[in-house]
């Protein structure tokens, strides 16, 4: 088979919102899709068996992170990241070029890639973009990024347009070197537990800059790449501009590959955004929130650790299905998390996570009935202010 084989099912017919299906080596992917952050081959506060009766695809794991520990030469060495952390369902790798341009005390850019001191042990590590395709395929991962070139924001135009070069010639020799490491049956990875090769997606770049963005898509179009993401989002620009860019970029991409919203968002983010077309998403967000006592539900999030919530026999939302809210009280959460309890965190994701992937499932289920535009008056009516 393909690396990965993408196709759409449907659209909706009053936005650009469309119900497709990805396969992989290690099963399909319904989209839209969300998928949680296992940033050290863990969903924080979660087990494998916990996600799957979730309902969880796909994960997204961290290769910056498992590169420094514990190594992506031991995790290969073991029989890959799947049997690793014990998951079986597919997995896409992120390529770690976000954490490390974090990193600006620590690190030292050229042309050539990024050198960079540990933030574990001070150690020295120099991420090339052939490095970065190395490193994923080492861990085994279904899907895997290219390195781009991260800027903070606000970023200078200048800045910007010299950093989206860099991570368009960046996207061809990670292409380059994908195609050389052997993108037949024939040629296998060397993590030796994915026969197929994984598919590698292009980053779009170019900042809060329409035409540069449109640049970097078209450019990167022209590479074609098995899927694309839009980077450098939700770094902090105002929500309408970063609705506009994707607006923008979508109509560059080619219609017939999947496409990715990186590190996005709330809720109705995800419904703005696959309106324009987007299909794949990834966020701590439902996690962190979690382990900070923030729990969604279809008004908004409320904020367990409130007094108002000592004595509260209700459900954290009356109208979800998840474990949690059919068998503990908000009274129950809050003295749980009060208490620093372990079990508070595991809870908590449980609750959050069912409230992004029900969603998820939802926008699926009216993008097949041609609908979407009511759900997304209904997600723009509800809002999401804490109480």
């Amino acid at each position: 088979m393909d690396a990965m084989i993408f196709e759409v099912l449907t659209k909706d017919p009053k936005t650009r919102a469309r119900r497709g299906r990805l396969q992989t080596a290690h099963g399909f992917v319904e989209t839209p899709v969300f998928m949680p952050v296992g940033t050290q081959a863990t969903v924080k506060s979660m087990t494998g068996d916990q996600l799957q009766a979730l309902n969880v695809e796909i994960l997204l794991c961290n290769a910056y992170h498992l590169l420094l520990r514990p190594g992506h030469e031991t995790i290969q060495q073991l029989g890959g990241l799947h049997r690793f952390m014990a998951w079986d369902r597919p997995i896409l790798t992120d390529s770690g070029g976000y954490q490390v341009f974090s990193l600006s005390t620590l690190r030292d850019l050229d042309e050539d890639g990024v050198r960079f001191q540990s933030h574990l042990d001070g150690s020295t590590h120099f991420l090339s973009p052939e490095k970065a395709i190395d490193v994923q395929a080492a861990l085994g991962s279904d899907i895997m990024m290219i390195l781009d070139d991260c800027l903070a924001y606000p970023a200078s135009r200048f800045e910007t347009e010299k950093s989206m070069h860099r991570s368009l010639i960046w996207a061809d020799r990670c292409k380059k070197h994908w195609e050389i490491r052997g993108c037949t049956p024939n040629s296998p990875w060397n993590s030796g537990c994915v026969p197929e090769s994984p598919a590698l997606f292009g980053i779009v770049q170019g900042g809060i800059y329409h035409d540069l963005r449109r640049e970097s898509a078209v450019r990167l179009a022209a590479m074609d790449f098995p899927g694309y993401a839009i980077g450098g989002l939700a770094v902090g620009e105002p929500k309408p501009l970063m609705y506009e860019i994707i607006d923008e970029v979508g109509p560059h991409l080619p219609a017939a590959k999947p496409r990715y919203l990186m590190g996005v968002g709330t809720p109705a983010d995800l419904a703005e955004a696959i309106a324009l077309g987007v299909d794949m998403f990834d966020c701590v967000m439902p996690t962190r929130h979690a382990r900070n006592g923030w729990l969604f539900t279809k008004h908004g999030h409320i904020v367990i650790k409130h007094a108002k919530y000592k004595d509260d026999p209700d459900p954290v939302d009356s109208t979800c299905s998840c474990m949690v809210c059919r068998r503990y009280s908000r009274a129950y959460l809050r003295h749980l998390f009060i208490a620093n309890e372990i079990l508070s965190s595991v809870l908590n994701t449980i609750h959050n996570l069912h409230f992004y992937l029900d969603t998820i499932s939802r926008i699926r289920q009216f993008i097949e009935l041609h609908h979407f535009d009511e759900f997304l008056a209904e997600v723009r009516k509800a809002g999401f202010t804490p109480s």
